[in-house]
Parts: C-alpha cells; structure tokens; sequence
C-alpha cells in the first residue's frame, strides 16, 4: 500500500510538470519572456526530478537482495541529492540567460498570456507541492520531500516571473523581465542547497537529531531488565525512511546466554515499538565489559 501511495504521488507530479512545461514553452513563445522560458527550462528539470523520484521510490520498496543486503532504501536519498544538483544547474541556465537579455535587450508582446500562465502554474505547482509534502511526511519519504521542496521552489518563482511580468506590462520597461528571471534563481540556488545538504547528511550515515536518541534510550530505561547492568556504543544511522540502531548491552554475571539473549529480543522490540521503521541489533555482553557513560572508550557514542 505504501509503494502505490508513493509511486501515485510521484506519478501526478510528473504529469503535472509535463504539462506546464507545454504551457510555458508555448507561452514563452508568444511573448518572448526570457522568464516564462527560463521558467520552462526550469520546470524541465522539475520533469526529471520527478522521474528520478519516481524511480527512486520503487527501487526503494524493493526487499533486500544478494548485492543489496541492508535494502534499497538509500535510493531515496541518492534521488534527493540529485534533484538538488538539478535545482543548481538550473539555476546556472537561468543565471546566464538572464543576464544575456540584460546586456543585449528583448522586447516582450502579448503579455496577457503570459501573465495567465504562469499565474496558473503557480497555483498548480503550490497544489501538487503541497499534496506531496503531506504525502512525504506520512510516508516518510526523502525522494517526495525533495520532490514537494523543487515544485515548491518553482511555484515562488512562478510567483517571481508574474511580478515581473506585471511590472514590465504596467512600465513598458522589458528589463523586469530579466530581473524577474535572476530573483528566480538566487531563490532556485538557496532550494537547492538545502536539498543537497540534507540528503547528503543520510548518504554520509550522521546520526538522527538528538531527540528521536533521546526516545531511544527512554524505550531502553522503560524496558530495562534487573539483569542489565548497562549499554555502551549506542548509535543510529538513517536510509530513506528506515532506522539502523545498534548497541552493546552488558548483563549481570550469572545470567545464561539463553536469558540474555530472550532479554535482548524485548529491549529490541521495545526500540523498534517506539521508533517504527528500525532494525535493531543488539550485541550481548558480559558485565566485566561495561564502562561509565564518561570513560573515554565510550564516546562519541551514548551509553548508560
């Protein structure tokens, strides 16, 4: 069910951006608006953006296989990296175009028509973002939260061209147009930044923000056995919308390889209750082998 609500929502935005990239061509052609045609290019790469969303999130539901044993969900991420490195190129043609059209001229005509498209595809582009953001966070999707990131970063440009457009119609000076197109891709370039960023932060294994290791080590101190003396080496690594949590947990002397390993199953099914989505792998120890959580053979890790 989850793989047909991702690829769904991955589907409408490329048949959305398949549309309005026909709109702002034929709209960029009439009026000879390098905005509406940079907006064209740009929602060229939203086009593959979303192809490689699309992609990205079937790949990421397929089970692990002999080459792929820890999954396939960092796919997700990969697609969100290169979306980023899409927003930048991107904005590098539009950088460059614009500034072309400054220094040599253009004249615009029939700006009625471009102002009605690209006022359309912003409200289009804000519609679609807004259903896959919401898709992304209940499905907990990296390659639908870059893609809902990119068709909302294009719909405030839309926004940008249709103030420049309007100035330009109202003045009778054309080169609104061109600034229009060069506020779109500072706007375009702080996106993409952002979406490279984060995505980069997963493929580079950092660890989740301090607060979901905070809800780890709380299921720990609920589910903590009279045996267990205390863990180390706790640590958690993300890919796509999965969770890698280990840890090495210390037991009483005494206590039988059976019992600690029982006792482990239920600290890991307490884990794995409170962060849904995560494997859990849990190494037993003997009590001998537990250090304070300050003694430095014990950081950069948690432990207690």
């Amino acid at each position: 069910m989850a793989r047909g609500t991702k690829s769904g929502a991955a589907t409408l935005s490329v048949a959305s951006n398949s549309a309005l990239i026909a709109l702002k061509i034929a709209a960029g052609a009439i009026t000879g608006s390098i905005a509406l045609l940079t907006e064209a290019a740009h929602s060229g790469i939203d086009l593959v953006a979303s192809v490689i969303a699309l992609v990205a999130v079937r790949q990421a539901d397929e089970p692990p296989d002999r080459e792929h044993q820890y999954g396939h969900e960092k796919a997700e991420n990969l697609a969100a990296a290169i979306e980023g490195m899409l927003i930048l190129v991107g904005a590098a043609v539009i950088i460059y175009e614009a500034t072309r059209r400054l220094v040599v001229g253009a004249e615009l005509e029939h700006l009625g028509v471009g102002l009605a498209v690209i006022g359309f595809s912003a409200v289009a582009n804000f519609a679609v973002s807004g259903y896959l953001s919401r898709r992304a966070r209940v499905l907990r999707s990296a390659a639908l939260e870059g893609d809902a990131a990119h068709l909302r970063t294009d719909a405030l440009t839309s926004v940008g061209v249709f103030v420049g457009l309007g100035l330009a119609a109202v003045t009778g000076v054309d080169a609104f147009d061109a600034i229009a197109a060069l506020a779109v891709a500072i706007a375009i370039v702080f996106a993409g930044l952002r979406i490279l960023t984060r995505s980069s932060r997963v493929l580079l294994d950092e660890a989740p923000p301090p607060e979901e290791l905070d809800r780890i080590e709380d299921a720990i101190a609920r589910a903590r056995p009279e045996e267990m003396v205390g863990y180390h080496k706790l640590r958690a690594r993300r890919a796509g919308t999965r969770r890698y949590i280990d840890m090495h947990v210390q037991f009483r002397d005494g206590t039988t390889l059976e019992d600690a390993h029982a006792l482990a199953h239920k600290l890991r099914d307490a884990i794995e209750t409170e962060i849904p989505d995560s494997d859990v792998l849990i190494h037993v120890e003997p009590e001998g082998a537990a250090h304070p959580p300050e003694a430095p053979e014990a950081q950069p890790y948690r432990a207690g």
